[in-house]
């Protein structure tokens, strides 16, 4: 499978909740609708986390993976 193209690509390794979500929220608020976000975590508590914040905005949660302990997200702003 390929994965996405991305637009931008924040690093949130290392980061605790909220952290990482504020990040992606105020990165998307950058961002046009239809570009894509790639965000890179540790922080487990993203998987929930994320796929709760894309349904409540209306954005889509295109694709995820985890390797090891590090979580990969691809957003796309609705």
């Amino acid at each position: 499978m390929s994965l996405p193209e991305h637009d931008v690509t924040i690093d949130a390794t290392d980061l605790r909740c909220p952290e990482p979500l504020m990040l992606v929220r105020n990165k998307l608020m950058d961002l046009q609708a239809g570009q894509i976000l790639k965000v890179i975590a540790t922080d487990p508590s993203t998987t929930r986390d994320f796929r709760d914040f894309c349904r409540f905005l209306n954005h889509r949660l295109l694709h995820s993976e985890q390797s090891e302990a590090v979580f990969s997200y691809w957003i796309e702003k609705g």
